[in-house]
Protein backbone atom coordinates (compact mmCIF):
# COMPACT_ATOMS: atom_id res chain seq x y z
CA UNK A 1 0.00 0.00 0.00
CA UNK A 2 1.17 3.49 -1.13
CA UNK A 3 2.93 5.44 1.84
CA UNK A 4 2.45 9.30 2.26
CA UNK A 5 4.86 11.39 3.74
CA UNK A 6 4.96 15.63 4.64
CA UNK A 7 8.35 16.92 3.94
CA UNK A 8 10.16 20.03 3.82
CA UNK A 9 12.34 21.77 0.53
CA UNK A 10 14.23 25.00 1.97
CA UNK A 11 14.45 28.04 -0.61
CA UNK A 12 17.96 27.94 -1.93
CA UNK A 13 17.99 32.25 -0.95
CA UNK A 14 18.69 31.79 2.81
CA UNK A 15 16.27 34.54 3.60
CA UNK A 16 13.26 33.15 1.31
CA UNK A 17 10.60 30.68 2.74
CA UNK A 18 11.05 27.02 1.53
CA UNK A 19 8.49 24.84 0.97
CA UNK A 20 6.18 21.82 2.16
CA UNK A 21 5.68 19.16 -0.20
CA UNK A 22 3.94 15.48 -0.31
CA UNK A 23 6.24 12.26 -1.14
CA UNK A 24 4.67 9.61 -2.45
CA UNK A 25 6.07 5.81 -2.90
CA UNK A 26 4.05 2.86 -3.78
CA UNK A 27 5.49 -0.26 -6.19
CA UNK A 28 9.32 1.45 -5.46
CA UNK A 29 7.83 4.33 -7.23
CA UNK A 30 8.33 7.68 -5.57
CA UNK A 31 6.94 11.19 -6.33
CA UNK A 32 5.99 14.17 -5.15
CA UNK A 33 3.45 16.98 -4.88
CA UNK A 34 4.22 20.15 -4.59
CA UNK A 35 2.10 22.35 -1.94
CA UNK A 36 1.32 26.46 -1.97
CA UNK A 37 2.32 26.12 1.63
CA UNK A 38 5.66 28.33 2.16
CA UNK A 39 7.37 28.30 5.34
CA UNK A 40 11.14 29.04 7.05
CA UNK A 41 13.51 26.62 8.16
CA UNK A 42 12.78 27.56 11.88
CA UNK A 43 9.42 26.74 11.46
CA UNK A 44 9.70 23.01 10.17
CA UNK A 45 10.36 19.91 12.67
CA UNK A 46 12.30 17.47 10.91
CA UNK A 47 12.04 14.72 13.87
CA UNK A 48 7.78 14.79 13.82
CA UNK A 49 7.96 15.73 10.38
CA UNK A 50 5.32 18.92 11.22
CA UNK A 51 5.12 22.45 11.37
CA UNK A 52 6.95 23.97 14.37
CA UNK A 53 4.71 26.71 15.63
CA UNK A 54 6.21 29.37 17.59
CA UNK A 55 3.13 31.18 20.19
CA UNK A 56 5.86 34.23 19.84
CA UNK A 57 5.58 34.70 15.91
CA UNK A 58 3.62 37.05 14.00
CA UNK A 59 2.92 33.59 11.48
CA UNK A 60 0.99 31.93 14.16
CA UNK A 61 -1.93 31.79 12.74
CA UNK A 62 -0.86 31.22 8.92
CA UNK A 63 1.29 28.71 10.10
CA UNK A 64 -1.89 26.97 12.40
CA UNK A 65 -4.20 27.12 9.06
CA UNK A 66 -1.24 25.83 7.38
CA UNK A 67 -1.08 22.88 9.45
CA UNK A 68 -5.08 22.42 8.91
CA UNK A 69 -4.73 22.55 5.68
CA UNK A 70 -1.71 19.85 5.23
CA UNK A 71 -3.99 17.35 7.54
CA UNK A 72 -6.81 17.87 5.33
CA UNK A 73 -4.52 17.46 1.96
CA UNK A 74 -3.17 14.19 4.00
CA UNK A 75 -6.65 12.78 4.71
CA UNK A 76 -7.55 13.45 1.26
CA UNK A 77 -4.51 11.22 -0.46
CA UNK A 78 -5.44 8.51 2.27
CA UNK A 79 -9.34 8.37 0.88
CA UNK A 80 -7.58 8.05 -2.91
CA UNK A 81 -5.05 5.46 -1.81
CA UNK A 82 -7.64 3.05 0.03
CA UNK A 83 -10.13 3.46 -2.68
CA UNK A 84 -7.87 2.70 -5.37
CA UNK A 85 -6.56 -0.39 -3.16
CA UNK A 86 -10.35 -1.58 -3.11
CA UNK A 87 -11.01 -0.79 -6.91
CA UNK A 88 -7.77 -1.04 -8.62
CA UNK A 89 -5.85 -4.29 -8.88
CA UNK A 90 -2.63 -2.29 -10.23
CA UNK A 91 -2.26 1.58 -9.30
CA UNK A 92 0.65 3.67 -9.54
CA UNK A 93 1.64 6.96 -8.04
CA UNK A 94 0.88 9.00 -11.28
CA UNK A 95 -2.72 7.19 -10.66
CA UNK A 96 -2.94 8.55 -7.14
CA UNK A 97 -1.69 12.15 -8.32
CA UNK A 98 -4.42 12.49 -11.18
CA UNK A 99 -6.98 11.59 -9.08
CA UNK A 100 -5.71 14.08 -5.65
CA UNK A 101 -5.25 16.99 -8.56
CA UNK A 102 -9.12 15.72 -9.89
CA UNK A 103 -10.16 16.18 -6.59
CA UNK A 104 -8.31 19.21 -5.79
CA UNK A 105 -10.53 21.18 -9.05
CA UNK A 106 -13.35 19.30 -8.45
CA UNK A 107 -14.09 19.69 -4.44
CA UNK A 108 -12.57 23.23 -4.11
CA UNK A 109 -14.96 26.08 -3.14
CA UNK A 110 -13.76 27.82 -6.51
CA UNK A 111 -14.27 24.27 -8.69
CA UNK A 112 -17.57 22.95 -6.86
CA UNK A 113 -18.88 26.37 -7.11
CA UNK A 114 -18.18 27.04 -10.77
CA UNK A 115 -19.75 23.79 -11.65
CA UNK A 116 -23.14 24.85 -9.71
CA UNK A 117 -23.16 27.94 -11.26
CA UNK A 118 -23.24 26.41 -15.01
CA UNK A 119 -25.82 23.97 -13.80
CA UNK A 120 -28.05 27.19 -12.37
CA UNK A 121 -27.44 29.09 -16.07
CA UNK A 122 -28.46 25.75 -17.82
CA UNK A 123 -31.68 25.65 -15.76
CA UNK A 124 -32.04 28.96 -16.65
CA UNK A 125 -32.17 30.51 -12.81
CA UNK A 126 -29.60 33.27 -13.72
CA UNK A 127 -30.44 35.83 -11.37
CA UNK A 128 -29.00 32.81 -8.22
CA UNK A 129 -25.95 32.11 -10.73
CA UNK A 130 -25.42 35.88 -10.09
CA UNK A 131 -25.71 35.62 -6.76
CA UNK A 132 -23.43 32.61 -6.28
CA UNK A 133 -20.99 34.08 -8.63
CA UNK A 134 -21.28 37.38 -5.98
CA UNK A 135 -20.45 35.43 -2.84
CA UNK A 136 -17.86 33.39 -4.51
CA UNK A 137 -15.65 36.49 -5.70
CA UNK A 138 -16.48 38.36 -2.20
CA UNK A 139 -15.06 34.74 -0.83
CA UNK A 140 -11.82 35.06 -2.94
CA UNK A 141 -10.89 38.42 -2.56
CA UNK A 142 -10.79 37.52 1.64
CA UNK A 143 -8.78 34.40 0.84
CA UNK A 144 -6.31 36.69 -1.46
CA UNK A 145 -6.02 39.72 1.13
CA UNK A 146 -5.44 36.69 4.04
CA UNK A 147 -2.44 34.94 1.97
CA UNK A 148 -2.33 35.35 -1.22
CA UNK A 149 -4.28 32.31 -2.26
CA UNK A 150 -7.97 32.81 -4.25
CA UNK A 151 -9.07 29.20 -3.59
CA UNK A 152 -9.40 26.13 -1.04
CA UNK A 153 -10.61 22.89 0.05
CA UNK A 154 -14.34 22.48 1.08
CA UNK A 155 -13.56 20.09 3.36
CA UNK A 156 -10.52 22.85 4.41
CA UNK A 157 -13.70 25.14 5.54
CA UNK A 158 -13.93 26.12 9.72
CA UNK A 159 -15.70 27.91 11.60
CA UNK A 160 -12.44 29.83 13.01
CA UNK A 161 -12.41 31.05 8.95
CA UNK A 162 -15.77 32.21 8.63
CA UNK A 163 -15.28 34.01 11.34
CA UNK A 164 -12.71 35.30 9.79
CA UNK A 165 -14.69 35.55 6.67
CA UNK A 166 -17.22 37.85 8.64
CA UNK A 167 -14.97 40.30 10.46
CA UNK A 168 -13.24 40.96 7.16
CA UNK A 169 -16.73 42.17 5.44
CA UNK A 170 -17.67 44.12 8.46
CA UNK A 171 -14.50 46.36 8.39
CA UNK A 172 -15.13 46.46 4.85
CA UNK A 173 -18.23 48.54 5.92
CA UNK A 174 -20.46 45.58 4.44
CA UNK A 175 -23.76 45.51 5.83
CA UNK A 176 -24.98 42.68 7.99
CA UNK A 177 -27.76 41.44 6.03
CA UNK A 178 -25.13 41.43 2.70
CA UNK A 179 -22.50 39.59 5.33
CA UNK A 180 -25.68 37.29 5.81
CA UNK A 181 -26.29 36.91 2.62
CA UNK A 182 -22.79 35.51 1.39
CA UNK A 183 -22.95 33.46 4.54
CA UNK A 184 -25.94 31.53 3.51
CA UNK A 185 -24.92 31.26 -0.15
CA UNK A 186 -21.49 29.76 0.78
CA UNK A 187 -23.46 27.67 3.44
CA UNK A 188 -26.15 26.27 0.82
CA UNK A 189 -23.09 25.12 -1.59
CA UNK A 190 -21.34 23.48 1.65
CA UNK A 191 -24.52 21.49 2.82
CA UNK A 192 -24.78 20.67 -0.88
CA UNK A 193 -21.40 19.19 -0.86
CA UNK A 194 -22.24 17.14 2.40
CA UNK A 195 -25.19 15.50 0.53
CA UNK A 196 -23.24 14.31 -2.28
CA UNK A 197 -21.42 12.70 0.17
CA UNK A 198 -17.86 14.73 -1.24
CA UNK A 199 -17.00 16.30 2.13
CA UNK A 200 -18.49 15.61 6.44
CA UNK A 201 -19.87 18.14 7.49
CA UNK A 202 -17.32 20.21 9.99
CA UNK A 203 -20.22 22.48 10.66
CA UNK A 204 -18.34 25.48 10.02
CA UNK A 205 -21.02 27.63 9.64
CA UNK A 206 -22.17 27.22 13.42
CA UNK A 207 -21.00 30.79 14.62
CA UNK A 208 -21.80 33.03 11.69
CA UNK A 209 -24.77 35.47 11.52
CA UNK A 210 -27.41 34.05 8.78
CA UNK A 211 -30.61 35.61 9.71
CA UNK A 212 -32.11 39.08 8.60
CA UNK A 213 -32.07 42.09 9.84
CA UNK A 214 -34.79 44.02 9.73
CA UNK A 215 -34.29 47.34 7.79
CA UNK A 216 -35.91 50.42 7.44
CA UNK A 217 -38.58 51.20 4.96
CA UNK A 218 -37.46 52.89 1.58
CA UNK A 219 -41.15 53.90 0.74
CA UNK A 220 -42.04 57.52 -0.17
CA UNK A 221 -45.17 59.73 0.14
CA UNK A 222 -47.40 60.45 -2.61
CA UNK A 223 -46.75 63.94 -2.71
CA UNK A 224 -42.62 62.39 -3.56
CA UNK A 225 -43.81 60.02 -6.16
CA UNK A 226 -45.99 62.68 -7.92
CA UNK A 227 -43.04 65.77 -7.70
CA UNK A 228 -40.67 63.14 -9.48
CA UNK A 229 -43.48 62.09 -12.21
CA UNK A 230 -43.87 65.71 -12.59
CA UNK A 231 -40.16 66.95 -13.27
CA UNK A 232 -39.30 68.31 -16.20
CA UNK A 233 -36.25 65.89 -17.69
CA UNK A 234 -36.68 66.78 -21.61
CA UNK A 235 -33.21 68.33 -21.23
CA UNK A 236 -31.80 65.20 -20.43
CA UNK A 237 -32.86 61.67 -21.86
CA UNK A 238 -30.90 59.53 -19.60
CA UNK A 239 -32.87 60.93 -16.64
CA UNK A 240 -36.33 61.44 -18.20
CA UNK A 241 -36.38 57.62 -19.02
CA UNK A 242 -35.05 56.42 -15.58
CA UNK A 243 -37.78 58.33 -14.13
CA UNK A 244 -40.43 56.93 -16.78
CA UNK A 245 -38.82 53.44 -15.29
CA UNK A 246 -39.54 54.08 -12.49
CA UNK A 247 -42.88 55.51 -12.30
CA UNK A 248 -44.07 52.31 -14.74
CA UNK A 249 -42.81 50.33 -11.39
CA UNK A 250 -44.63 52.26 -9.23
CA UNK A 251 -47.74 52.10 -11.48
CA UNK A 252 -47.38 48.51 -12.16
CA UNK A 253 -48.08 47.63 -7.99
CA UNK A 254 -44.32 47.96 -7.33
CA UNK A 255 -42.98 45.17 -9.80
CA UNK A 256 -39.10 44.74 -9.54
CA UNK A 257 -37.26 45.78 -12.65
CA UNK A 258 -36.05 41.99 -13.53
CA UNK A 259 -39.89 41.17 -14.35
CA UNK A 260 -39.94 44.51 -15.88
CA UNK A 261 -37.05 43.97 -18.18
CA UNK A 262 -38.54 40.33 -19.34
CA UNK A 263 -41.86 40.91 -19.89
CA UNK A 264 -43.01 39.86 -23.15
CA UNK A 265 -45.57 41.49 -25.53
CA UNK A 266 -47.50 38.31 -25.61
CA UNK A 267 -47.88 39.05 -21.53
CA UNK A 268 -49.95 41.79 -22.49
CA UNK A 269 -53.66 40.15 -23.66
CA UNK A 270 -57.05 42.38 -23.74
CA UNK A 271 -55.58 45.47 -21.90
CA UNK A 272 -53.89 43.60 -19.45
CA UNK A 273 -50.31 42.08 -18.08
CA UNK A 274 -50.21 38.75 -17.03
CA UNK A 275 -46.59 37.38 -15.70
CA UNK A 276 -45.00 34.85 -13.46
CA UNK A 277 -42.63 36.92 -10.47
CA UNK A 278 -39.33 35.38 -10.95
CA UNK A 279 -38.38 35.19 -7.19
CA UNK A 280 -41.98 33.56 -6.23
CA UNK A 281 -43.17 32.10 -9.34
CA UNK A 282 -46.47 33.08 -8.18
CA UNK A 283 -48.38 34.54 -11.59
CA UNK A 284 -50.31 38.28 -11.12
CA UNK A 285 -52.48 39.75 -13.30
CA UNK A 286 -52.05 43.84 -14.09
CA UNK A 287 -54.86 46.41 -16.07
CA UNK A 288 -52.83 48.20 -18.30
CA UNK A 289 -54.42 52.17 -17.68
CA UNK A 290 -53.95 55.35 -20.05
CA UNK A 291 -50.98 56.63 -17.96
CA UNK A 292 -49.45 53.49 -18.25
CA UNK A 293 -50.17 53.87 -22.24
CA UNK A 294 -48.82 57.58 -22.12
CA UNK A 295 -45.44 56.63 -20.85
CA UNK A 296 -44.90 53.76 -23.37
CA UNK A 297 -45.73 55.62 -26.14
CA UNK A 298 -42.78 58.07 -25.76
CA UNK A 299 -40.56 55.33 -26.62
CA UNK A 300 -40.57 53.24 -29.99
CA UNK A 301 -42.03 49.59 -30.49
CA UNK A 302 -38.48 47.23 -29.73
CA UNK A 303 -37.55 45.21 -31.84
CA UNK A 304 -37.26 42.29 -29.52
CA UNK A 305 -40.15 40.19 -27.92
CA UNK A 306 -40.03 42.36 -25.04
CA UNK A 307 -42.61 45.08 -23.81
CA UNK A 308 -40.83 47.27 -21.90
CA UNK A 309 -38.00 49.78 -23.42
CA UNK A 310 -35.23 47.99 -21.26
CA UNK A 311 -34.38 44.92 -24.02
CA UNK A 312 -34.86 46.95 -27.06
CA UNK A 313 -33.07 44.65 -29.96
CA UNK A 314 -33.26 40.72 -30.94
CA UNK A 315 -29.57 40.70 -30.80
CA UNK A 316 -28.01 40.97 -27.47
CA UNK A 317 -26.67 39.42 -24.36
CA UNK A 318 -29.86 39.73 -22.47
CA UNK A 319 -28.60 39.24 -19.26
CA UNK A 320 -25.88 42.22 -19.27
CA UNK A 321 -28.16 44.59 -20.61
CA UNK A 322 -30.47 43.75 -18.21
CA UNK A 323 -27.79 44.03 -15.39
CA UNK A 324 -26.02 47.53 -17.29
CA UNK A 325 -29.70 48.59 -17.73
CA UNK A 326 -30.26 48.21 -13.95
CA UNK A 327 -27.17 50.13 -12.74
CA UNK A 328 -27.46 52.99 -14.98
CA UNK A 329 -31.23 53.94 -13.91
CA UNK A 330 -30.32 53.68 -10.29
CA UNK A 331 -27.34 56.28 -10.92
CA UNK A 332 -29.81 58.67 -12.36
CA UNK A 333 -32.02 58.31 -9.69
CA UNK A 334 -29.48 59.35 -7.54
CA UNK A 335 -29.37 62.53 -9.65
CA UNK A 336 -33.22 62.77 -9.49
CA UNK A 337 -33.14 62.24 -5.41
CA UNK A 338 -31.52 65.39 -5.26
CA UNK A 339 -33.37 67.46 -7.88
CA UNK A 340 -36.45 66.50 -5.33
CA UNK A 341 -34.51 67.17 -2.55
CA UNK A 342 -34.46 63.88 -0.64
CA UNK A 343 -31.84 62.96 1.17
CA UNK A 344 -32.42 59.04 1.73
CA UNK A 345 -30.97 57.10 -1.79
CA UNK A 346 -33.27 56.61 -4.35
CA UNK A 347 -33.62 53.19 -6.94
CA UNK A 348 -35.66 51.39 -8.50
CA UNK A 349 -36.59 49.31 -5.53
CA UNK A 350 -38.36 52.41 -3.39
CA UNK A 351 -41.06 52.10 -6.33
CA UNK A 352 -41.91 48.53 -4.90
CA UNK A 353 -42.00 49.62 -1.18
CA UNK A 354 -43.79 53.15 -2.15
CA UNK A 355 -46.74 51.13 -3.66
CA UNK A 356 -47.46 49.13 -0.82
CA UNK A 357 -47.09 52.24 1.41
CA UNK A 358 -49.61 54.24 -0.79
CA UNK A 359 -51.84 51.12 -0.94
CA UNK A 360 -51.95 51.41 2.91
CA UNK A 361 -52.10 55.06 3.05
CA UNK A 362 -55.40 54.97 1.04
CA UNK A 363 -57.35 52.25 3.26
CA UNK A 364 -56.88 49.52 0.64
CA UNK A 365 -57.81 46.58 2.46
CA UNK A 366 -55.01 44.43 4.22
CA UNK A 367 -56.94 41.12 1.93
CA UNK A 368 -55.91 43.74 -0.96
CA UNK A 369 -52.41 44.07 -0.14
CA UNK A 370 -50.94 43.01 2.57
CA UNK A 371 -48.79 44.53 4.60
CA UNK A 372 -47.04 43.52 2.59
CA UNK A 373 -44.33 43.58 0.89
CA UNK A 374 -43.40 44.66 4.90
CA UNK A 375 -43.77 41.39 6.04
CA UNK A 376 -41.15 38.95 7.13
CA UNK A 377 -41.79 36.50 5.10
CA UNK A 378 -43.34 36.73 1.24
CA UNK A 379 -45.68 33.93 1.58
CA UNK A 380 -47.99 35.81 3.45
CA UNK A 381 -48.62 38.42 0.60
CA UNK A 382 -48.20 35.85 -1.81
CA UNK A 383 -51.22 33.46 -0.10
CA UNK A 384 -53.22 36.79 0.06
CA UNK A 385 -52.92 38.13 -3.63
CA UNK A 386 -53.11 34.53 -4.97
CA UNK A 387 -56.99 34.40 -3.51
CA UNK A 388 -58.39 37.81 -4.55
CA UNK A 389 -59.91 38.83 -7.81
CA UNK A 390 -57.85 40.95 -9.57
CA UNK A 391 -60.44 43.32 -10.20
CA UNK A 392 -60.10 44.09 -6.95
CA UNK A 393 -56.56 45.43 -7.27
CA UNK A 394 -56.57 46.63 -10.37
CA UNK A 395 -59.22 49.55 -8.65
CA UNK A 396 -56.86 49.84 -5.90
CA UNK A 397 -53.84 50.42 -8.27
CA UNK A 398 -56.34 52.76 -10.41
CA UNK A 399 -57.12 55.01 -6.87
CA UNK A 400 -53.27 54.68 -6.35
CA UNK A 401 -52.25 55.96 -9.80
CA UNK A 402 -54.86 59.08 -9.62
CA UNK A 403 -53.11 60.47 -6.98
CA UNK A 404 -50.10 61.00 -8.77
Amino acid sequence: MASIKVKFRPSTVPSQPGAVYYQIIHNRQVRQITTRYHIFPNEWDATASSLHIDSDTGRRALLLEFRHYIRCDCDRLARIVRKLQATELNYSCDRIIDEYHRHSYHYSLQGYMLTLIESLKAGGRHRTAETYIAALNSFRNFLSDRHNSHDLMLDTLTADMMDAYSTWLRKRGICLNTISFYNRILRAVYNRAVDDDIISDARPFRRVYTGIVKTAKRALPIGIIKKIKNLDLTASPALDYARDIFILSFMFRGMSFVDMAFLRKTDLVDGHITYCRRKTGQQLTIKMTSQMRAILSKYPENSSDYLLPIIRTAACSERSVYRNTSSQINRSLKTIATMVGLTVPLSLYVARHSWASAAKTKGIPISVISEGMGHDSESTTRIYLAALDTSLIDRANSLIISSI
